[in-house]
């Protein structure tokens, strides 16, 4: 007998933490279109700007989404998915924009590179263990990981806009940058080592 797993409810699914979640994904393209705009259709810097502070709402949104599933006792299975996803649209989008205006480059592509290929190997790993109904719980070093990405990602937003006032606010961008592909790294392989080990035990 096949047992048919129910959809989350309407009333779950427009819980406050995914509706939080919701919102931090509508915030991607408003922030993407903000920088382009900036960029490549002459738009003024205010517009860097408004995108930083669209960027810092839905980075706030990652923290009380969880707060508030964990606080109401409203954690779902569709909120876990649901909540890696908008983050890397978030992170991914804008250091793919941030590399198409040149805000970074050279040997700092390396750093968003590492990044990016993390997040694409770390979804695949997951996909694969829940499969094998394996949990491979989030680590503190992980969302210290996270939140140095997010504030990396935030001065280089604010980047030519930022560094008219404070001038190493790029530079400051890109330091942040390497230290989280170095943590990613190492928080990479957790998931990497158990997707090995379950492998090699098939």
């Amino acid at each position: 007998m096949t047992i048919a797993t129910p959809a989350p409810s309407r009333t779950r699914r427009l819980s406050v933490p995914n509706v939080l979640t919701y919102g931090r994904m509508a915030a991607v393209p408003v922030v993407i279109g903000c920088m382009y705009w900036t960029d490549f259709l002459g738009g003024g810097l205010w517009l860097r700007w408004l995108a930083l502070m669209i960027f810092i709402t839905a980075g706030v949104t990652d923290f009380f989404d969880g707060y508030f599933a964990r606080v109401g006792g409203q954690q779902t299975t569709f909120g876990r998915m649901l909540d890696p996803i908008a983050d890397k649209l978030l992170v991914s989008s804008c250091l793919l924009m941030l590399a198409a205006d040149g805000t970074i480059g050279g040997l700092s592509l390396w750093a968003a590179l590492v990044i990016l290929c993390r997040e694409i190997l770390v979804s695949g790993l997951r996909e694969y263990l829940a499969g094998l109904r394996v949990s491979v719980p989030v680590t503190r070093l992980a969302k210290w990981k996270t939140t140095v990405q997010l504030v990396a990602i935030g001065f280089l937003i604010a980047g030519k806009a930022g560094d008219r006032i404070v001038p190493i606010t790029t530079a400051i961008g890109l330091s942040l940058l390497w230290i989280s592909a170095l943590v990613t790294l190492y928080t990479g392989w957790d998931y990497l080592r158990a997707g090995i080990r379950h492998m090699l035990e098939e």
